[in-house]
């Protein structure tokens, strides 16, 4: 119970650092529902916020869960199709002045970073490759609706290298593969080992020390290098 306990203290931290420092939008706790790697209604309200038409956002977002739901293709190839989607947009077909119109599922210019959304949900239930049994990470992260980071946190008394473990085994085809198919940053860690992160497929060994800037003094800086 005190390793449970622990966690969950941790869990609750990093989740007010997201969303009272950060901005992220909080979506919940979500263990009692069946989530998929793209919350639709979140992806389709940012597109049309941005100014595109429903037929294109229709064709995307369709476009989007296709790649990230192939069958086929080993979990490195579908996320390396996925995020040449995600980087490069969408493109259209010409209209009659012999435009193309991209569809950008994330807005990556700097200057206008307001214009993603940013959401973090907890205890995310995600049903396994026999369409039975779940997987539920601790938290993850969003952008626009598209799950793009993942955390599993432990108490200080369990090894990180227990969550990276964990990370690793939920990526294979018979448990939740595709819900890293969008996958960008995966996170785990404890408060006495700190935090560590990696990509899809990356060995416990390779994952990193999350490292903060030592000469940032401003506020939100001493707060990430205190977690």
């Amino acid at each position: 119970m005190a390793t449970v306990d622990a966690e969950k203290k941790l869990q609750n931290r990093v989740l007010h650092w997201l969303v009272d420092d950060l901005g992220y939008t909080y979506l919940g706790n979500l263990e009692d529902i069946d989530n998929t790697p793209v919350k639709e209604e979140l992806l389709k309200a940012n597109l049309k916020k941005r100014g595109y038409g429903d037929d294109q956002i229709k064709i995307a977002i369709n476009e989007l869960i296709s790649k990230i739901n192939n069958q086929a293709d080993s979990l490195y190839e579908i996320n390396q199709k996925v995020y040449s989607l995600l980087r490069y947009g969408r493109q259209g077909t010409k209209d009659a002045n012999g435009h193309r119109q991209t569809v950008h599922y994330i807005d990556w210019d700097l200057d206008h970073i307001d214009n993603n959304d940013f959401a973090v949900a907890e205890e995310v239930s995600v049903l396994r490759y026999d369409k039975v049994t779940r997987k539920r990470p601790d938290l993850v992260l969003y952008v626009n609706g598209i799950a793009m980071g993942v955390f599993e946190l432990k108490s200080s008394y369990v090894s990180s290298g227990k969550g990276i473990r964990q990370m690793l085994t939920n990526q294979k085809k018979e448990n939740i593969l595709n819900f890293f198919g969008a996958a960008q940053l995966l996170f785990a860690g404890n408060e006495a080992e700190g935090l560590l992160y990696g990509t899809i497929n990356t060995p416990e060994k390779y994952y990193l020390k999350w490292k903060e800037d030592k000469k940032a003094t401003d506020a939100l800086s001493e707060k990430i290098k205190m977690l």
